[in-house]
């Protein structure tokens, strides 16, 4: 039996916290993690939509010697190890491949996460005028606060296709030259009725059109404003009013992504749920660089997950199996059977942000099952909510195996649920792919105001999570 002294020194050790990551870091770490730092908020600043996303992702790609698989196929040239190659669907999701050593049907390290983010796109019928001031309606995607888009400066992205199939890129809002445009919201001096809505009713969705010009074209003609406001985006844009019929126009928040705090520890910056996933996942996957990996790497960056994964780009699609036929085709093993075991023997990350603690809001969460800004990578064992509905939940095997990868390569990681068992949840791809009966398990950081327009992470969680998808690739 252990001494009193013994036993109470055995306790305080077990008790003990762990060091704090950062001040474990060397010199060179440091200054890795502010480099990657900067290359994100670049990116995310950058790529506030999915097609603007899958256009630097394939632009980087392409600089590290990555084909697209369909010239491949147009080529008729065979794929062996060590190529690498991509596809694009609708210009929207992305999956990379980097052939590894071992044969497809034994299957791929998959790094998964998506590119789409909450947001206001705009209606196809949108422009109108009231009271002399014109708008443009909208529509909300994904989950949001919807009172937290009012007051803020927005930039509008995305496209225009002309009926002869000429497509103009839109962005404006964006340089410090351009307008903004905003979403009002009444005076607190009239907001009396209003302050006693429940919150989720202070701004109700069709209230959520955006304020675009107050000036007349001619005082004497009907609707002048917005008469105006057409003539502004044919002449200036080449807009014509019909063509909103055939857009994807969206509102963003405008401006790009800061260091936050006065240590310069946090990102603040709109989308990070989940480019912060996506931009990682894509660094790790570049640079495994000439290395032939032992089993095939895979990074897969979708579409749609923010309103459930569906249609044509969403995980729910049939875009990545199809793509991963057309591999195997490209490689001479193709078959059915080959297409399943190499979906069935692989594993992957699916890489998705997670709740971080908040002081302020400490009654959501489990403080011993939550994640912490700065402690390192986060697994979610299951996400779901309440009783785990809807929910991927990962075998035990399987944590021991990543426990095993990550204790290996030094890589700090953190365990957490999205916070208390009974207030909500969440959900992510990671049961659309355990369908096929892959090991997958959801991992990612913890991020603050999570759904906001604006969200907060830190940079040591950002670090750790791309060491961690690269010791994943290289171990899987």
């Amino acid at each position: 039996m252990p001494t009193p002294k013994k036993a109470k020194a055995a306790k305080e050790k077990d008790t003990s916290k762990k060091p704090a990551v950062w001040t474990t870091y060397t010199a060179a770490q440091k200054k890795e993690l502010e480099a990657l730092a900067k290359g994100y908020r670049e990116f995310i600043s950058d790529c506030k939509t999915e097609r603007e996303s899958v256009r630097e992702i394939v632009r980087q790609a392409k600089a590290a010697g990555y084909k697209d698989l369909d010239d491949i196929i147009g080529s008729g040239k065979k794929l062996k190890a060590g190529d690498k190659v991509y596809r694009i669907i609708m210009k929207k999701a992305a999956v990379l491949f980097h052939i590894g050593k071992a044969p497809l049907a034994d299957g791929m390290a998959i790094l998964g996460a998506h590119i789409d983010t909450c947001r206001l796109d705009v209606k196809q019928n949108p422009l109108y005028e009231d009271g002399g001031l014109a708008y443009l309606d909208t529509h909300y995607y994904g989950g949001i606060k919807k009172y937290q888009w009012v007051t803020t400066p927005l930039a509008l992205h995305g496209v225009v296709v002309k009926p002869s199939g000429e497509t103009l890129d839109v962005v404006i809002g964006e340089d410090a030259d351009d307008p903004v445009f905003c979403v009002t919201d009444l005076l607190v001096h009239l907001s009396q009725d209003q302050l006693q809505k429940a919150a989720s009713k202070v701004i109700e969705g069709e209230k959520l059109d955006v304020l675009v010009g107050t000036l007349p074209i001619d005082a004497k003609q009907k609707d002048a404003v917005k008469e105006n406001i057409k003539k502004l985006i044919k002449d200036k844009y080449g807009i014509e009013e019909d063509d909103f019929v055939s857009s994807e126009l969206t509102l963003v928040p405008a401006g790009r992504a800061r260091d936050m705090g006065f240590d310069r520890s946090m990102i603040l910056g709109y989308g990070q749920d989940d480019r912060i996933c996506s931009y990682t996942s894509l660094v790790a996957m570049l640079e495994l660089g000439k290395t032939t990996p032992a089993k095939t790497a895979c990074c897969l960056l979708v579409d749609k997950e923010e309103i459930g994964s569906v249609g044509a780009t969403g995980m729910q699609s049939r875009f990545f199996e199809n793509a991963l036929a057309d591999l195997l085709e490209a490689m001479g093993q193709y078959s059915e059977l080959t297409v399943r075991r190499s979906l069935a023997n692989s594993k992957m990350l699916s890489s998705d942000v997670s709740s971080g603690f908040d002081a302020l809001y400490a009654e959501a969460y489990d403080k011993k099952n939550v994640a912490y800004l700065g402690g390192g990578m986060v697994f979610n064992k299951f996400t779901g909510s309440r009783g785990k509905s809807g929910s991927n939940d990962a075998n035990a095997e399987y944590l021991g195996e990543l426990r095993r990868m990550l204790e290996k390569h030094g890589v700090r990681f953190q365990t957490a649920e999205l916070g208390k068992v009974d207030l909500g949840g969440g959900g992510t791809i990671a049961y659309i792919m355990s369908l096929y009966g892959m090991q997958v398990i959801d991992s990612g950081v913890p991020v603050l105001s999570m759904h906001a327009p604006w969200e907060v992470t830190s940079k040591v969680d950002i670090y750790e999570v791309k060491r961690g998808y690269q010791a994943f690739l290289k171990e899987a």
